[in-house]
């Protein structure tokens, strides 16, 4: 993780969950992540509405121009036959096997102008479901001249990998090998990998969502 707030989140959610395998949506505190609570959302695990935004810092809303609240999260990248299913993917993955993970993102505008930022989403428990909130940072690496590159139009997806995980979550590691083979057909098998390292693929020019 390179951008201040992705670390910062990452292990204010690790100290959080303690022994469990994530937190509970209560016990994120926004005092607690003040520096980073700019760049911070919050997801719904509704995919018919297009994993709407439940809650979006002032950095996530100045980067597309508008406020975020209630706008699909998928609608966001325009590739439906890649990077949207890709995202889908990796949010059901995220939900279904309480694990986080980090992607490059580039976000474009319509003048052509590119962004770099880095994207990181993680797992909440939420009136006990495991699998019904997501939290996450999305931070330009660079800050722009807003003066002249004026607003992201779309988001493209880039590299991505499951974060690190403890010895205590080994099992889960594993089970998202199986879960991102399952989703996403055509995904080569996961060699060599130990079980309580971070995964990691470039990503791939099909992505099929069964």
């Amino acid at each position: 993780m390179k951008h201040p707030s992705t670390r910062e989140l990452f292990l204010y959610w690790d100290s959080q969950r303690g022994s469990r395998p994530l937190p509970d949506r209560n016990e994120i505190e926004p005092g607690a992540i003040r520096s980073a609570l700019g760049d911070v959302f919050i997801l719904g695990m509704d995919e018919k509405a297009g994993h709407p935004f439940r809650l979006a810092g002032t950095r996530v809303c100045a980067l597309f121009g508008r406020e975020m609240r209630g706008e699909s999260f998928l609608n966001l990248w325009p590739s439906a036959q890649t990077d949207r299913n890709g995202v889908r993917n990796l949010l059901s993955i995220a939900a279904a096997e309480s694990l986080g993970f980090v992607a490059a993102a580039t976000g474009g505008a319509s003048g052509g102008d590119k962004l770099q930022l880095e994207l990181v989403v993680l797992p909440l428990r939420h009136r006990g479901r495991t699998d019904a909130r997501l939290i996450g940072v999305l931070a330009p690496l660079k800050q722009p001249d807003w003066s002249s590159f004026g607003r992201i139009d779309w988001l493209e997806l880039g590299s991505y990998r499951f974060l690190s995980v403890p010895a205590r979550d080994a099992q889960a590691s594993l089970r998202a090998q199986a879960a991102v083979f399952r989703l996403r057909h055509g995904f080569p098998v996961f060699d060599g990998q130990a079980a309580n390292r971070p995964l990691e693929r470039d990503r791939l020019p099909q992505l099929n969502h069964e």
